[in-house]
């Protein structure tokens, strides 16, 4: 291209938000594969995706992790990971029972949430969650505690058809990927429906989902278009595109790369918001970016609203030696 080539290329604002991206709960579990296929060597299992995207998954793939759904598609002779999300009690049993090499990966902040549900248990409480139904951090804190001990509500509305044992004694937590301001008003719905509900001390919805979306409200008003890079099964993404629709950005849509961007639907936008959602690699932000360069005159803004300098420790037995 010459000088001046350019000049053909509409120009176009990209708002990038930061923080975007990798949490350092994520961070850990891709590390945690990583380590366990340096330290026993190839194939090493893997239950449920590690964490919810296809990226990252595949290329952990390629390195010699196998992803399985349950501990029975598991060989007993070769290490098992437990995904991010966490797990219900009855997987780590059973892979003790079976004898297997295991590894945990579940992000602290849901460990948190887990801990936080037994000890309400132990004081004789039952437990309300605010989550969604199928999610496997939501099947994993529900199965930390018995049959009947965890309800489970996904909606203001839910509130009002709940019936727990003994509404003077009730407690509740959240899946940690939710909207801030969803959650907001289930929680006053509970606390309005039962006044004794007694909640967490501290937020239970981590400070990366937060943050997330706090930077996604800060750029949805000046963006035409808002892109967030993420898997449709990923809670904390989707929840990305609801927060900048509510902001007032009409045109919010979840892509996985790249190559899914309906470039059409931005036609005659002069401003893109870009975000990625906590398991979604910074590679596919650049890819994103590229591709935009490809097609228009970009002058690339960063909104930071907030700094992140949270990291977690891997678990003992990937630093010691086999």
């Amino acid at each position: 291209m010459g000088e001046g080539a350019d000049m053909t290329k509409p120009s176009l604002t990209l708002i990038l938000a930061a923080p975007r991206g990798f949490c350092a709960g994520v961070d850990r579990a891709i590390k945690i594969v990583e380590m366990a296929i340096e330290k026993w060597g190839a194939p090493i299992y893997v239950r449920h995706e590690i964490v919810h995207n296809k990226f990252v998954v595949d290329s952990l793939r390629e390195k010699g992790a196998v992803f399985v759904e349950e501990l029975d598609e598991c060989p007993t002779d070769r290490p098992v990971i437990f995904s991010a999300h966490g797990v219900a009690k009855a997987v780590p049993a059973e892979a003790n029972r079976r004898e297997m090499i295991y590894v945990d990966a579940t992000c602290p902040l849901v460990s948190k949430v887990h801990i936080e549900a037994e000890r309400h248990h132990a004081n004789g409480l039952q437990m309300v969650m605010i989550g969604h139904a199928g999610h496997p951090e939501t099947i994993g804190t529900m199965g930390q505690l018995p049959e009947g001990e965890v309800l489970l509500v996904e909606t203001e509305a839910d509130v009002a058809t709940l019936e727990p044992r003994d509404p003077e004694r009730l407690a509740f937590i959240t899946q940690t990927t939710l909207s801030v301001d969803d959650t907001a008003g289930i929680v006053a719905a509970l606390k309005a429906r039962f006044p004794a509900i007694i909640g967490p001390h501290k937020e239970d919805i981590c400070y990366a989902t937060t943050n997330r979306q706090e930077a996604v409200k800060a750029i949805a008003p000046k963006a035409d278009a808002l892109l967030v890079i993420g898997a449709p099964n990923s809670s904390n993404s989707r929840r990305l595109v609801e927060v900048a629709r509510s902001r007032g950005c009409d045109y919010a849509q979840l892509v996985g790369r790249a190559d899914e961007i309906d470039w059409r639907a931005l036609e005659g936008v002069r401003a893109v918001g870009l975000t990625a959602g906590a398991s979604a690699p910074e590679v596919l932000v650049d890819e994103v970016i590229a591709a935009f360069r490809d097609r228009y005159d970009v002058t690339v803004e960063t909104v930071e609203t907030a700094t992140e300098n949270v990291e977690f420790k891997v678990p003992r037995v990937l630093r010691e030696p086999a």
